[in-house]
């Protein structure tokens, strides 16, 4: 029986979300599956990708073949990494400890790399939204000038027409007089 690790698809349309699963490979995408590893949500940025290494690792060096897209995240997350040094350590190549040492190293780096990109991410949302501030503050100073600098005109329109309607009236009220 010849064993993958691949995605089942699930969620709505257009916002998919998969499921990592060890499955026969007779068995349709979503259908039949021996044991479910994690989630992987490609919605997010990065992608969110939790599933039980462990339990992948175990899979994987017991024969199961993972599927292209499943293999990437399986690079991604360092435990093909991890199945290459082990190998080394079955040749006699490594000893377990330097084989530990060295996937603790590059796991730190990995993380490290990750919080970068997503500080990144968040420092550019936050810059965007100070910018689109700026620019809202901008506009609503530029639209105050414009109702102050008519509200001038007005005014100044309304000022001379009134001393002139007062000087007509004015003469005719000393007549009276």
């Amino acid at each position: 029986m010849p064993v993958k690790i691949r995605l089942a698809r699930r969620g709505r349309k257009k916002a998919a979300m998969y499921d990592i699963v060890v499955a026969d490979s007779r068995s349709p995408r979503d259908g039949k599956f021996i044991e479910k590893l994690g989630t992987y949500n490609p919605n997010t940025n990065p992608a969110s990708i939790n599933f039980d290494q462990d339990k992948a690792f175990t899979w994987v060096m017991n024969g199961a073949q993972p599927t292209d897209t499943v293999k990437a995240m399986l690079s991604y997350t360092g435990i093909l990494f991890k199945k290459h040094l082990q190998i080394g350590v079955a040749k006699g190549a490594l000893t377990q400890e330097l084989a530990d040492s060295k996937f603790q190293t590059w796991k730190d780096e990995k993380e490290a790399k990750i919080q970068g990109k997503r500080d990144t991410l968040s420092q550019k949302k936050s810059d965007a939204a100070k910018a689109a501030l700026e620019n809202e503050r901008k506009i609503n100073e530029a639209r105050a000038e414009a109702l102050r600098k008519r509200a001038a005109d007005a005014a100044k329109a309304a000022e001379p027409a009134a001393p002139a309607g007062d000087a007509a009236e004015a003469p005719a009220t000393e007549d009276q007089a």
